[in-house]
Formats: C-alpha cells, structure tokens, sequence
C-alpha cells in the first residue's frame, strides 16, 4: 500500500508498507494492504510501518484505495541543558 504521514510543517514518512500499525482508542490497530476504508483518530504512541517507528502526539489516519494517509502531531523531543 502506498503511505503518507505528515504534518503542517513537512512530510515525515512517504513509501510503500506491507504493514502500519497505528495507536488507536482501544488498543493498536494493524492495517494491511487492501485494508477496508476507513477514518480513525490516533492517540498518543507509536506509528510502526514496516520497521520504522514515528513517536506521534495524535492524529487522524484515512485509508482509502489501497492509500493510507496519516495526519500527526509529531512528539517534541525536550532540548537537554
């Protein structure tokens, strides 16, 4: 399936995946390829497509036509003093 997670700033992550695991509601949520359609919002954890991992805030993911397109915010990494 073709991916796309960005923000309002940037792209973050575009490529094909064999599998996304998302942080929903209820538990992590394990899209496939040619997952049925659907709207869903993130919370806070991790994205893991294939072997990556992107430490998110929350989110919404649509998937539609094979295309899986997550909106995020990203996790603030705290500057050390």
């Amino acid at each position: 399936m073709k991916v796309c997670v960005l923000n309002a700033k940037e792209v973050i992550y575009e490529g094909a995946a064999r599998e996304v695991v998302l942080p929903a509601d209820d538990g992590e949520m394990c899209v496939l390829d040619f997952h049925e359609s659907f709207l869903y919002c993130l919370k806070q954890g991790m994205i893991r497509i294939d072997n990556q991992i992107i430490p998110v805030k929350s989110g919404v993911a649509r998937m539609k036509s094979n295309e899986l397109i997550i909106m995020v915010e990203k996790i603030r990494r705290r500057k050390s003093k």
